[in-house]
């Protein structure tokens, strides 16, 4: 299928429900509002395909957008790529999809690193999301990396824009579920920033108390491992 396929099939899959539903997470008038389980037969049709992939995301349209993140080859993504990708975000949805696939690559902690300063709300988030997805899928990085940022946490969250303080608590959780050393001082920062307030606008999404997602998820770990 090429890129004037793909979108056809997009097209002929939407639907008005899924539309309203992603306008409410924050997702603009230029979409088909095709779901995510019609989004992944296609990417298990299409399989990795990076040149389709940078056309459909040059379609400037949101179900194309996502599936172009799900069909991207990781290695391929070159860090030009990436920031011109990132410019062009405008709500959280796209945002997670991005920061997903820009983890699987090798400037993902170039990226955590900038993007995490960033003042664009959408960057910024991104930035944050990819710090989350280093700290629970890349154990060779030393403990050591992670602990400027649980500073920045304690010391920026709260006057961080509204989506990027949902991404700085999901990476306090991500961070702190690495391990037990980990875990101690993420707790510690979670009491002293407190109640994480994120306006999540029309839709029932809440954010997280992270001490007791930390806690949950490494009592899981824990009881699992000692099944094994």
């Amino acid at each position: 299928m090429n890129e004037r396929d793909v979108l056809k099939e997009l097209e002929s899959l939407g639907s008005e429900r899924i539309r309203e539903t992603y306008k409410r997470h924050g997702v603009g008038n230029k979409q088909f509002g095709v779901s995510y389980a019609h989004l992944s037969k296609l990417q298990t049709k299409l399989k990795t395909n990076h040149d389709l992939a940078r056309k459909l995301w040059s379609s400037g349209i949101h179900d194309a957008q996502i599936l172009a993140t799900m069909i991207a080859d990781p290695s391929q993504m070159t860090t030009r790529e990436i920031d011109t990708w990132a410019r062009s975000l405008s709500n959280y949805v796209l945002t997670d999809a991005l920061a997903g696939l820009v983890s699987k690559t090798r400037f993902a902690r170039d990226k955590a690193e900038s993007w995490t300063k960033s003042k664009n709300e959408w960057t910024g988030s991104a930035g944050w999301r990819i710090l989350s997805e280093l700290a629970q899928r890349h154990p060779s990085l030393p403990d050591s990396f992670f602990l400027p940022h649980l500073e920045a946490i304690q010391s920026d969250i709260h006057n961080a824009r509204n989506r990027v303080r949902y991404a700085m608590n999901g990476a306090l959780i991500g961070i702190g579920c690495r391990n037990s050393k980990l875990e101690k001082k993420a707790v510690a920062v979670a009491a002293k920033i407190g109640k994480v307030e994120v306006d999540h606008g029309d839709t029932g999404c809440k954010t997280p108390d992270a001490t007791s997602y930390i806690r949950k998820t490494l009592a899981h770990k824990l009881a699992k491992a000692a099944k094994a």
